[in-house]
């Protein structure tokens, strides 16, 4: 199956969802609305397509602009060899997408990765907290406002 004729049937399935498809080194990217990812992706790992595989998801901060964050899902085609890039853009008032925790069991720990590191909220996710910070923790530092030299408040040491 052509990743061309994957976009096409995008496009044609969801034309009022998705915003914009661009190429880049190679790779289809497909930018959607954000309320419409669980919708799209589901369509995408069924058969013909098999998108059966999250090979990893992300989040960056392109701070100055308007929506501020934009979530990016690597997914991976095994019968057909092929990837596919969604993007899904996400305003910092409102800094929440759907969780693919029902879809990909991987997404748990990557989910919560971009929630610890940037402070996105995954709707639906079954158990999300801080993976690499501790709970007292305070801000996201990978967010381009993160200060540098922010000192963070000292927990107590376990006996």
């Amino acid at each position: 199956m052509e990743e061309k004729k994957v976009v096409e049937e995008l496009k044609k399935k969801f034309s009022d969802r998705i915003k914009e498809v661009t190429v880049q080194f190679g790779d289809e990217i497909v930018l959607i609305e954000r309320d419409s990812l669980l919708d799209i992706v589901r369509f995408l790992k069924d058969e013909p397509y098999s998108y059966s595989m999250l090979l990893d998801l992300t989040c960056v901060d392109y701070k100055g602009q308007e929506p501020r964050f934009e979530m990016v899902y690597h997914l991976f085609s095994i019968p057909n060899v092929q990837r596919l890039r969604i993007k899904v853009r996400l305003s910092e008032e409102d800094l929440q997408v759907d969780s693919l925790t029902s879809l990909w069991k991987n997404a748990n720990w990557l989910e919560r990765e971009v929630y610890d590191m940037f402070g996105v909220k995954f709707k639906g996710h079954p158990d999300l907290r801080r993976i690499f910070m501790y709970d007292g923790f305070e801000g996201h530092p990978l967010r381009k406002d993160y200060p540098l030299r922010k000192r963070q408040p000292r927990i107590p040491l376990r006996k």
